[in-house]
């Protein structure tokens, strides 16, 4: 509709600060930002239009709550990325004729697209690309939308080669407006919106890295070439990002883990960790804090089995909901006659738990319990295993063989608030003890695939939101992330180098209660259901404790590090009073151990930096008579001459765990 022949309906926008303008007919983001001053018209990228995000030259033709959208806010960064994707699309298509276009989206800190070649791209190719993209921008084309009708579009994308882009049109519902960006000569399927102009993505960008993607995700499907950018507000932003990247690379846990001999993976286990004795040994020390935590919290530790029957997890829900996720295994002696199947496809099914919930359940079933028993706190160092797709697989981040620091409350209604700020102070506590200050709530509710009515959806997301309000902790609400059981509060905790991580959870659930039939016994005698609160401060202690190692860079606290000092002496004369030292250090508590090989000392310093031993103690023969040590401690090229009791009293000191 033009805004001519719209003169007879004015169109009322309402801006944030409440102000009104009125308009004779359909108007455009642009023309309002203009009308507005022509320093946010110059700054303007699109406009929300009733919370959705539209192309700034879209027409309004309808009274609407708007508000223009720049590069400083969060959909203008989005957009930006969303942009930088379709420009890179151009750049190799004018570059590379006959490429294919499939799919582009926007990821956190960048864009990828997927494209279909008969010689996939290489790193090299990159730079070229990257120029071409700068030249599109500087060309400033204008960035036009299109609806097209659906058939037409089909038949365009076949004949021009693009048999990518007709096969998603063709899949998309009956009813979908089919829409097309053209930036210049070049279009490109899509549904919006975009910048008006190639010239407003700027030069924040970077491509960083080509890999291949099968169409779809599916290994049945053709393999694609993937490349990856990032893009951001400015150079000063990219810059940053780089910087990060290059720090991060440097504190790769798997890198580090190699580096400091604590852990290994092997393509025979996908998934699954093999800890050496040095990685183990920061596990067993991490455990153990969180073990002495729970118990000082009132948790009561439980064991339950890894191999459940599958009526467990049709009861919970998992089984129709998860299945594909967790091991499933049939329950028969394998047969051993080489000329039968080694299954026979008619045994009962069980399951590795993908999760211990239903375990706990079980627990709490046993015995009738009373109103005054609640709350009840079930803690589980619970082995568990998750079907992850190979490629998902990430070092210690993302595993298949997990351990949860898992915890259940079963408690009453009433005691959901009390539970829940309790819960929400331990947690700060064990992250304030492991480095972690700064952590961010998160309240993720209904998911689309999720089990309960939603009157008790609503009930246990507000007993949630109640709880924060009542503990004066801020949250952001994190729509559908919720559990498919419940909703939960997700804790980000920020590292060294300002990324975040979603570690702990606490989720509040009126469902698995009355699905498993758990009850206890009210004040009025009656049966009662308990409401359960699932929770978990590390999360599984292989990523947070991956974590750990790239938030330290691999200089873990004295009280983590596997081993805690090292004696090294200067020459064989100091062999025995270095083994009387380390024997010293072993009885007050600490991991120690003397370096007596026929090495010099500054080859040994470097060796026990590079595994990050917090303290080298260098002895000689001065040392020896003087009854001293010199103190030497990771990152620091000063040494300092202290005796040897007040040395081991110290470090014995520095060596405890916290609390």
């Amino acid at each position: 509709m033009s805004q001519q022949a719209s003169m007879s309906n004015p169109v009322n926008l309402r801006l944030p600060d409440g102000n009104v303008r009125t308009y004779t007919g359909a108007v455009t983001g642009e023309t309002l930002a203009g009308d507005i001053g022509p320093g946010l018209l110059k700054a303007a990228l699109a406009i929300k239009v009733n919370g959705e995000l539209w192309d700034l030259r879209r027409p309004i033709e309808a009274d609407a709550d708007v508000a223009i959208v720049t590069r400083k806010d969060e959909e203008g960064l989005e957009l930006l990325r969303h942009d930088a994707a379709h420009i890179m699309a151009e750049a190799v298509q004018e570059l590379f004729p006959g490429t294919q276009v499939t799919i582009g989206p926007v990821i956190e800190d960048g864009f990828f697209y997927d494209f279909a070649r008969d010689k996939p791209f290489t790193e090299d190719d990159l730079a070229v690309i990257e120029a071409k993209m700068h030249d599109i921008v500087k060309r400033d084309e204008d960035i036009i939308r299109e609806v097209w009708d659906r058939n037409e579009a089909i038949a365009y994308f076949k004949k021009i080669g693009e048999h990518y882009k007709a096969e998603i049109i063709s899949d998309l519902p009956e009813n979908e407006v089919v829409t097309v960006y053209r930036q210049g000569e070049w279009l490109d399927l899509c549904r919006g919106p975009h910048l008006p102009s190639t010239g407003k993505l700027g030069d924040a960008f970077k491509l960083m890295k080509v890999a291949g993607a099968y169409w779809r995700g599916d290994h049945r499907n053709a393999m694609l070439t993937r490349i990856y950018g990032t893009c951001w507000r400015d150079k000063k932003e990219l810059q940053a990002h780089l910087t990060r990247l290059e720090e991060a690379a440097k504190r790769d846990h798997r890198r580090l883990g190699r580096e400091m001999d604590l852990f290994h993976l092997q393509e025979e286990a996908q998934g699954s960790v093999f800890w050496h004795p040095a990685g183990y040994t920061v596990w067993l020390q991490l455990e153990n804090y969180i073990r002495r935590r729970l118990k000082g919290a009132g948790y009561q530790e439980v064991k339950t089995p890894q191999l459940l029957d599958s009526k467990f997890w049709e009861q919970s829900g998992h089984w129709s909901k998860f299945r594909e996720n967790m091991f499933v295994v049939p329950d028969e002696v394998p047969s051993t006659d080489e000329d039968a199947p080694v299954l026979s496809g008619k045994a009962k099914l069980m399951a590795l738990k993908p999760m211990n919930c239903p375990a706990h359940v079980q627990v709490f079933k046993q015995g009738i319990k009373s109103y005054r028993d609640l709350p009840i706190r079930l803690a589980e160092f619970g082995c568990c295993h998750r079907n992850e797709a190979h490629g998902a697989l990430h070092g210690l981040m993302r595993v298949r063989q997990m351990t949860q620091d898992d915890a259940h409350i079963f408690c009453r209604e009433d005691q959901i608030t009390s539970e829940s700020i309790a819960f929400c102070e331990l947690l700060s506590s064990v992250y304030q003890d492991l480095g972690f200050p700064e952590f961010k709530v998160k309240l993720a509710t209904r998911p689309e695939l999720r089990a309960g009515e939603d009157d008790v959806w609503d009930r246990a997301e507000a007993g949630l939101a109640a709880a924060l309000d009542a503990a004066g902790i801020p949250f952001e609400i994190a729509p559908g992330d919720g559990a498919f059981y419940g909703p939960k509060l997700e804790f980000h905790l920020s590292d060294a180098i300002g990324r975040t991580w979603q570690c702990g959870t606490l989720q509040l659930d009126f469902v698995l209660p009355e699905r498993l039939d758990a009850s206890y016994i009210g004040e009025d005698g009656a049966k009662h259901r308990p409401v359960m609160l699932h929770r978990a401060i590390l999360g599984t202690l292989e990523r947070f404790i991956g974590i750990m190692i790239e938030h330290y860079a691999g200089r873990l606290p004295v009280w983590l590090a596997p081993t805690q000092v090292v004696v090294a002496p200067i020459t064989s004369d100091a062999d025995t009073y270095a083994q009387e030292v380390a024997k010293a250090l072993e009885d007050a508590g600490l991991r120690a151990k003397a370096d007596l090989r026929n090495e010099k000392i500054n080859y040994k310093v470097r060796e026990h930096s590079h595994a990050k031993v917090p303290v080298i103690l260098a002895v000689g023969g001065r040392e020896a008579e003087a009854r001293t040590v010199s103190i030497r401690r990771l990152g620091s090229n000063d040494q300092t001459v202290a005796g040897l009791e007040e040395t081991v009293a110290a470090l014995k000191a520095e060596g405890m765990p916290p609390a």
